[in-house]
C-alpha cells in the first residue's frame, strides 16, 4: 500500500523528451506560428495540463471553464503560452538505460492514442467539442505518470505484472497499492483545479459500461462516453493480447454511442492512422540528456524574455548531479516566466503584457458596452535629470515614482512601463471624473514626493494624459484609438507647461448620460450616498465580488423583463443593424430606459454579491445590510416590489 497524499502536492509531471526537443526548435525560430506550438503541446499530457490550468486560474477571470488547448492558448496569448510550453519537466527515469523507460513510453503512447480516439469520436458525435474531448483523452493516464514519478519502486512491479495479461492494471493497482491510477489522476486534477469535465472523464474512463450507462443524464455524459470508448481503443492498440480489449471496445461503443460493429471498426482504423502521424514522438534522441534539454529550455526562455524587452541574467551553473541540476533549472524556469511579464528595473508589468491585457479588456468592454480608460504618465525633463545627476539616479527616480503610482491606484487597475520614462495605467471601470481625480492624485503625490540626491532634494514632476471611451459593437480599432487619444492628451499637458493633467473623452453625449445614470443606480453608489459606507470601504468590498461578465440578454431574462424569444429576436436584429442590445430593446418598446439602466448596473456589479461581501468584511451587520439592500431594490429598481418578490423566491 502507498500513501497517495504525497501525489497531491505535485506541480509538475514529466514530459515527452521528443516534445521538449521539438519545442526548443520551434520557439527558437521567430517565424514559428502559434498553431505549430499548439499542435505539439496537444501531444504532451504534462504541458497540456499546465496550460489549461493556467488559463483557468483566477487571474484571467474566465466566465466558463476552459476545457481545450486551443482556447487556453488563445486566452493566454503567445508570450505566456510559449513560456509555459518551455517550462516542461523531464525525468531521468525515461532514459533508455532506465528500467522504467518502456513504461513511460507505453504511457505516453496510450495518452496520444486516446487523444486521437477522443477527437475522432467528437468528429462523429459533437464536432464543436473536438478540442475538449481530445484534452480529456490525452489526460486519462496522468495518474500513471504521477504514480511512476512519485512511487517508482512500488509501481514498477505493478506495471510489470499487468503486462502478463492475467489481470487488468486497475485490478493489480487496487490489490497492491490500494488505489487505482484513474482515481489518482482525477484527484490530482482536482488539486490543480482543472475543468470538471476533465476530472470526471479521468475518474470514469475504466468504469464498467453498466455504471457509465447510469450517467446518461449527467451533464458531462458525452465526454464520459467518448473518453471511455477512447480508453478502450487505447487498450486495443497498446495491448499485445487484445481480444478482451476489442470485445470491451465493441460493447462500449454499442452501448454508449449506439455504433454498429462496422462503425467501431472504421473508428479504430481512423484512430490508428491518426496515431501513426505522432508515432515518431516516441523515437527518443538518446544523445540528448534530460539535463541538457532543461538547460536548452532555460536558455530559450531567456531569448524569449529578451524579445519582450526584459533584461535578465542567466546564472552560471556548476556541474552537479543530474537530478539536482534538473531541480535547479526548473526553479530558474519559473523565475523566467515571471520576468517575461515584468519590467526588470521597476518590477511593474512590461509593454508586451500591457498590450495583451489592453486587447483583452477592450474586447470585454466592447461586448458589455462598459467604459475603458487609460492614463499615460511621463516624467518631466527626465533627460536633464539623467544628464545632471547620472543615469543611476535616474533609475532610482523611476523606481521611486512607480511606488508612488502603485500606492495611488486600485488593485484592479494595471500599471505598466510603456517605455523609457513613460508609464501607462489601465483603469478598471472608470468614469471621466474618476479618471481626472486619479490623474490629479498621481500628479500631486509625485510633486510632493522627496527625491533625494545625497542630502539635496531634486524636484521631480510628471505630466499625465488620459482618455476614456465606451466602445460600440463595431469598434474594432479601440486599443489603437485609445492609446492615440491618451498620448495626445499627454502632449497637451506637456505643451501647456508640464506638471499637469489633461483628459480626452471619446464618449458621445448619449453614452455619457447613460453611463452617469448607471453609475448613480449602482448599489455601491447608493450605499455611499446614504452614508452607510465610505468610498474606500465600498471599493474594498467590490474587490471581493467576482466579475461574471453576464450578457445583458441573460440579465433581462433573469429579471423577467424579456423572454427567450424576445432576446433571440433582438440578437438576430443586431446582425443587421449592429446596434446595442439595450438600444434595440427600447426601440421595440420592450423595456424602458429605467429597466435598461438597471440591467447595465447589474452587468457591472451584483447587489446581492456586494451585500454578502459587506457582511463578510464586517462593514455592516447582516440585518442592517439586508434592510439596506431591500430599501435599494424598492427605491431604485423599476417594478421594485415585483423584482424583490422574485428575488426572495429564487434566493
Amino acid at each position: 500500500m502507498i500513501d497517495p497524499t504525497r501525489i497531491w502536492s505535485l506541480t509538475q509531471l514529466p514530459s515527452l523528451p521528443t516534445v521538449a526537443q521539438a519545442l526548443l526548435k520551434l520557439t527558437a525560430n521567430p517565424e514559428t506560428e502559434l498553431r505549430q506550438i499548439v499542435q505539439l503541446v496537444k501531444a504532451d499530457p504534462a504541458i497540456s495540463a499546465k496550460v489549461v490550468k493556467a488559463a483557468n486560474s483566477t487571474f484571467f477571470g474566465v466566465r466558463s471553464e476552459v476545457k481545450g488547448i486551443e482556447r487556453a492558448v488563445s486566452l493566454l496569448g503567445p508570450s505566456v503560452s510559449n513560456s509555459l510550453a518551455l517550462s516542461f519537466g523531464l525525468t531521468l527515469a525515461s532514459a533508455a538505460n532506465s528500467p522504467m523507460a518502456n513504461h513511460y513510453r507505453d504511457c505516453w503512447k496510450q495518452s496520444i492514442i486516446q487523444a486521437s480516439a477522443a477527437a475522432e469520436i467528437a468528429h462523429r458525435i459533437a464536432p464543436a467539442s473536438a478540442d475538449d474531448f481530445s484534452l480529456c483523452g490525452l489526460l486519462l493516464e496522468v495518474g500513471r505518470l504521477a504514480l511512476m514519478s512519485t512511487f517508482e519502486t512500488e509501481y514498477r512491479p505493478v506495471l510489470e505484472t499487468s503486462q502478463e495479461g492475467r489481470l487488468s492494471l486497475s485490478q493489480i493497482e487496487e490489490e497492491w497499492l490500494g488505489i487505482q491510477h484513474a482515481e489518482v489522476g482525477a484527484r490530482l486534477m482536482e488539486h490543480w483545479k482543472m475543468p470538471v469535465a476533465v476530472i470526471e472523464a479521468i475518474r470514469w474512463h475504466h468504469a464498467p459500461y453498466v455504471l457509465l450507462e447510469e450517467q446518461r443524464q449527467h451533464e458531462y455524459f458525452p465526454a464520459l462516453a467518448a473518453t471511455a470508448v477512447a480508453s478502450c481503443a487505447g487498450d486495443v492498440l497498446c495491448t499485445k493480447s487484445n481480444e478482451q480489449a476489442r470485445e470491451r471496445l465493441d460493447r462500449m461503443a454499442r452501448t454508449l454511442l449506439h455504433w454498429r460493429t462496422e462503425e467501431t471498426a472504421e473508428f479504430l482504423h481512423q484512430t490508428e492512422l491518426s496515431w501513426q502521424q505522432h508515432a515518431n514522438l516516441l523515437e527518443f534522441d538518446e544523445t540528448q540528456a534530460p539535463a541538457d534539454l532543461m538547460m536548452q529550455a532555460n536558455e530559450q526562455l531567456v531569448r524569449l524574455t529578451l524579445r519582450a524587452h526584459v533584461a535578465c541574467t542567466q546564472a552560471t551553473l556548476r556541474q552537479q548531479l543530474a537530478e539536482q541540476e534538473r531541480r535547479d533549472l526548473e526553479f530558474q524556469n519559473k523565475q523566467l516566466q515571471k520576468q517575461a511579464l515584468h519590467d526588470p528595473l521597476t518590477k511593474v508589468y512590461n509593454r508586451q503584457f500591457f498590450d495583451e491585457m489592453l486587447d483583452t479588456e477592450a474586447k470585454r468592454c466592447t461586448r458589455c458596452a462598459s467604459p475603458i480608460g487609460l492614463i499615460f504618465a511621463d516624467v518631466d525633463h527626465f533627460k536633464q535629470i539623467n544628464d545632471t545627476y547620472g543615469h543611476q539616479f535616474g533609475d532610482v527616480v523611476l523606481q521611486q515614482i512607480v511606488k508612488v503610482f502603485a500606492d495611488a491606484i486600485r488593485n484592479s487597475d494595471i500599471l505598466a512601463r510603456f517605455g523609457g520614462e513613460e508609464f501607462v495605467i489601465l483603469v478598471n471601470q472608470p468614469t471621466e471624473r474618476c479618471l481626472e481625480r486619479l490623474a490629479e492624485k498621481i500628479r500631486g503625490r509625485v510633486e510632493a514626493e522627496p527625491f533625494l540626491f545625497g542630502d539635496m532634494r531634486v524636484p521631480v514632476t510628471v505630466s499625465l494624459g488620459a482618455a476614456i471611451s465606451i466602445p460600440g459593437r463595431d469598434d474594432v480599432d479601440l486599443p489603437h484609438r485609445l492609446i492615440a487619444a491618451a498620448d495626445a492628451s499627454l502632449y497637451d499637458a506637456k505643451r501647456s507647461g508640464r506638471n499637469r493633467c489633461c483628459i480626452r473623452s471619446l464618449v458621445d453625449e448619449n453614452e455619457r448620460a447613460l453611463s452617469q445614470l448607471v453609475l448613480q443606480h449602482r448599489f455601491s453608489r447608493w450605499l455611499v450616498s446614504k452614508r452607510l459606507l465610505d468610498i474606500p470601504s465600498v471599493s474594498r468590498a467590490l474587490l471581493e465580488c467576482p466579475h461574471e461578465n453576464t450578457r445583458i440578454g441573460e440579465l433581462a431574462i433573469q429579471s423577467h423583463y424579456l423572454d427567450d424569444d424576445q432576446v433571440n429576436h433582438i440578437i438576430r436584429l443586431q446582425n443587421d443593424t449592429n446596434e446595442r442590445f439595450g438600444t434595440a430593446a427600447i426601440r421595440l418598446g420592450w423595456i424602458s430606459e429605467g429597466q435598461l439602466v438597471h440591467l447595465l448596473s447589474l452587468q457591472q456589479e451584483n447587489p446581492k454579491q456586494l451585500a454578502a461581501a459587506v457582511v463578510r468584511l464586517g462593514m455592516l451587520s447582516a440585518p442592517r445590510t439586508a434592510e439596506s439592500l431591500e430599501d435599494y431594490l424598492l427605491s431604485k429598481i423599476p417594478d421594485g416590489h415585483r423584482y424583490l418578490e422574485t428575488e426572495m423566491v429564487t434566493s
